[in-house]
């Protein structure tokens, strides 16, 4: 029987990682021994930032909401625990959405969290 040697398959893993590695700066788009560490590290980063992406998107939607709750007289804590108890279930994303586009109807939901208080 034939040995087979693994050059094909070598060549294949190597370009692939040389491949994620295209713009990188220096040997690490060049040299497959850094060019692996650095496709290593970034994915390490791209992973960490995936779950980063959800946490600031819902700081950002909270900052808005409590800024449009201080034009309206009322705090972010109180305005929340007002709209559970009026049983308005809209999610964060949605609020911060329509307070940036529609003020009136953030003033509504404002008047129905403080009535239900």
């Amino acid at each position: 029987m034939a040995r087979v040697k693994g050059a094909l398959s070598t060549r294949k893993r190597r370009n692939k990682i040389l491949k994620l590695a295209k713009g990188y700066w220096g040997a690490k788009s060049k040299h497959y021994k850094m060019a692996k560490e650095a496709v290593m590290k970034s994915g390490q980063y791209a992973y960490i930032g995936r779950r980063h992406k959800k946490r600031d998107f819902r700081r950002l939607w909270i900052t808005r909401i409590s800024a449009a709750c201080k034009m309206n007289d009322i705090n972010y804590s109180t305005f929340m625990n007002g709209l559970k108890k009026a049983e308005i279930t809209l999610n964060r994303k949605m609020l911060s959405e329509i307070a940036i586009s529609d003020a009136d109807a953030f003033s509504a939901l404002v008047d129905k969290a403080k009535a239900a208080l």
